[in-house]
Parts: C-alpha cells; sequence; structure tokens
C-alpha cells in the first residue's frame, strides 16, 4: 500500500460557527478535520462546491417592495418617463 503524506492547514472562522460546526459533525460522527476532509474529496469528484451557493430568499420587506414595484409598473394610471431628463423635466 502506498504512503500517503499529510499536510496542515489552518482556517479562521468565527468562534461561535466553529463550536456549532464541531457539535454537529460529532453528532455525525466524525470531527472538523474529516468533515473538511469530505468537503474537499467531494469537490474534487464534482470539479465544483458540491452544493448550490445562493443568496438567498429576499425578506418579507424586500418581497412586498418588488411586488409593490411590479403592480406600479403595470398601473396604466400612473406616469412613466422614458429617461431621467424626462422626469426632471416633470418635477422641476
Amino acid at each position: 500500500m502506498a504512503k500517503t503524506s499529510s499536510a496542515n492547514i489552518s482556517i479562521r472562522m468565527d468562534a461561535e460557527l466553529k463550536a456549532a460546526a464541531e457539535n454537529l459533525f460529532e453528532e455525525l460522527g466524525m470531527n472538523i478535520s474529516t468533515a473538511f476532509n469530505i468537503f474537499v474529496r467531494q469537490s474534487l469528484r464534482e470539479g465544483r462546491i458540491p452544493f448550490t451557493i445562493s443568496r438567498g430568499r429576499p425578506n418579507n420587506e424586500t418581497i412586498s417592495a418588488l411586488l409593490e414595484a411590479d403592480k406600479i409598473s403595470k398601473d396604466p394610471n400612473i406616469k412613466g418617463y422614458n429617461d431621467v431628463d424626462e422626469l426632471f423635466e416633470d418635477i422641476l
């Protein structure tokens, strides 16, 4: 069997995040080093981060603002403008 060598790495993270991760991985029967190795191996197998990274769902206030903007854009009673100059002419 071929002998493998190991290398140390150092990762900085928030102490509370580290503690939460250690608790989770302990429940799964591993330590943080094993979990990180699993992550790296899966990344190499897939040739990418092995999960979707997204900005997440907008909060309720943002969703409300988007819905209101959509409603306004479709309302024929609300005046629209083709450019900023036209808008400023109307408000000045």
